[in-house]
């Protein structure tokens, strides 16, 4: 009989069996691959951006998908502590750009090995390549997990499976399934931090496959036109629609607003020039024609954007890229400036889950106590990471809610003791 059985060998599964062996040294982790933290090694492009060093708020912001649920869980466990987690088991991290935490050695693999060290140093009992095919409640109040080759019980369990998306690394929303056997309910699954699909003819075109667009603002537009969500990062184009960190960070609002207006086309709008108002580019623009009059538009407008961004922007204003300045009429310089400042084209979803970096919905969060992770359905059943309905941008987002919640739920399973009402 364990104390704690804990499924998913990713970063909150470590995490919850790192809290857990805490205070028992009863605790069994089931990974269903050979291999853990397997997810963990290729984030952050094999370098993990194990956590972000922003205050709260500005971490729940970029929390879109009910970040807010984990200012509970961050009163006993928060980004500081992951920091001295990993500094204090010899990993030193270094801080760059928007808070993220990397360690300094730039190897995620550093990463894990201090997860899986320290919980085998805590007699964890580790069991790769064991998947999950059941678990039940007993009349006891155990759990019964039941695997292709064994079964196993214990006073507390904790689902800590992942989510759907990077099935390759062994999460396949294997935990949807145990959540909903058990009484909770799962929201609705999308792709999240996500590349954008479209069927405009430029795209099928491939003209602009491959360009990319330093510090554009990119934005999902309402019904009416106005922006549901901006952000200003880079962008490229690719032969099936746009991706870059710009279009991930607003992959989860084509989604959401496809929804809302219950379309499958909606559009978007690139400002190639944010810090710019629509006079100001006018005059920069003004300026250089004004240099080189007799040069062809193309050639006098040279350097201002990447050039075929430029080309393709003079041909969606219907102005011939050979003319000179002097044939610019105002009508056409301001459609250019229009075009430049808000080009709208239209967007059609998103590549599939499997594809996704994050997957977005989850077990409902309404069915949990923040403070401890612990279902208000099942006692002694503990969820977290990314099998729950918390969905961020990429960053040390996603892996600060894992490592955080994983925490919490291994701290309180550890300790758990099932009481008659």
């Amino acid at each position: 009989m364990y104390q704690t059985i804990i499924i998913g060998g990713g970063p909150s599964g470590l995490m919850a069996a790192v809290a857990a062996s805490n205070s028992t040294d009863k605790v069994l982790l089931l990974e269903k691959k050979k291999g853990l933290g397997r997810k963990l090694k290729i984030s952050g492009g094999g370098r993990c951006n194990v956590t972000n060093r922003l205050p709260y708020a500005e971490i729940i912001q970029n929390i879109p998908g009910n970040g807010k649920f984990l200012y509970s869980p961050f009163s006993v466990f928060d980004n500081e502590s992951i920091i001295n987690f990993f500094e204090s088991k010899g990993v030193k991290l270094k801080e760059e750009d928007h808070g993220r935490m990397f360690p300094v050695s730039n190897k995620a693999q550093d990463v894990v090995d201090t997860l899986v060290e320290t919980i085998k140093n805590q007699h964890v009992t580790i069991k790769e390549e064991e998947a999950v095919t059941q678990i039940e409640v007993t009349p006891s109040h155990t759990f019964k997990v039941q695997t292709q080759n064994n079964t196993y019980e214990s006073q507390s369990l904790v689902i800590a499976t992942g989510g759907a998306s990077v099935p390759q690394t062994g999460s396949t929303g294997d935990g949807y399934q145990f959540a909903e056997s058990l009484g909770h309910s799962v929201t609705e699954l999308f792709p999240t931090e996500v590349p954008i699909t479209s069927n405009e003819p430029f795209i099928k075109s491939k003209e602009l496959k491959g360009l990319s667009l330093k510090d554009v603002e990119l934005s999902v537009l309402k019904k009416n036109g106005k922006k549901r969500i901006s952000h200003q990062m880079d962008m490229i184009f690719t032969h099936f629609g746009i991706s870059g960190p710009a279009a991930l960070r607003c992959s989860q609002f084509v989604y959401k607003e496809q929804k809302n207006q219950k379309k499958t086309h909606i559009k978007m709008a690139i400002d190639t020039f944010p810090d710019y108002n629509h006079e100001q580019l006018k005059q920069t623009i003004r300026q250089l024609l004004t240099k080189q009059p007799d040069k062809a538009i193309k050639n006098s407008l040279h350097g201002l954007i990447e050039e075929r961004y430029l080309l393709f922007m003079l041909k969606q204003s219907h102005i011939d890229v050979n003319i000179t300045s002097h044939h610019l009429s105002n009508q056409q310089l301001n459609t250019l400036v229009d075009n430049f400042k808000g080009f709208t084209f239209e967007v059609n979803g998103t590549l599939p889950l499997d594809k996704a970096f994050v997957t977005g919905g989850g077990v409902s969060l309404k069915e949990l106590h923040p403070k401890t992770m612990m279902s208000k359905l099942v006692p002694g059943l503990f969820l977290c990471g990314e099998v729950l309905d918390i969905h961020g941008y990429t960053g040390g987002y996603n892996i600060t809610s894992a490592l955080v919640t994983g925490h919490v739920a291994g701290l309180n399973a550890g300790n758990f003791v099932f009481q008659t009402q």
